[in-house]
């Protein structure tokens, strides 16, 4: 389970869900030295901490990214039916499912992921991004 590429539903978009950064990195198409988001089914599962000052901004956020410092970054998904394989996989990795710098394509995501759940369609808006710092907050997204 830790190499497979999954193309799922996400809370947000389309996208592909794995363990391994280097599995994304395959199917995306991607230099390997960007970083990826590591979605979270609940904030129990979150690896590093967050400023006092932003606690309850991520305790609240919703279908939001945050960047603590430039190597991770977190989501907390609160989609039921994305967390069913979010807490078996105790929290992944994801990607929107396209090739780097294009836009989706259904053959493309479909060819490069090992495991597809379906049903997809959930074509959203991506999420919303913020970097937390001590000091301040900013919206890249």
């Amino acid at each position: 389970m830790k190499k497979v590429v999954f193309l799922t539903n996400t809370d947000t978009t389309i996208g592909f869900i794995s363990k391994s950064k280097k599995a994304l990195d395959i199917a995306k198409n991607r230099t390997p030295n960007k970083v990826y988001i590591e979605v979270l089914p609940s904030l129990k599962a979150l690896r590093k901490r967050v400023p006092k000052k932003y606690k309850k901004l991520v305790r609240r956020a919703k279908k939001t990214t945050f960047i603590l410092n430039q190597t991770y970054s977190f989501r907390v998904s609160y989609n039921n039916k994305h967390n069913l394989l979010l807490n078996r996989l105790n929290g992944a990795y994801s990607s929107s499912a396209n090739e780097s710098n294009k836009n989706y394509d259904y053959n493309y995501a479909y060819k490069n992921a090992d495991i597809i759940i379906y049903p997809l369609g959930n074509k959203n808006k991506p999420s919303k991004i913020y970097k937390l710092s001590s000091k301040k907050i900013k919206k890249i997204r």
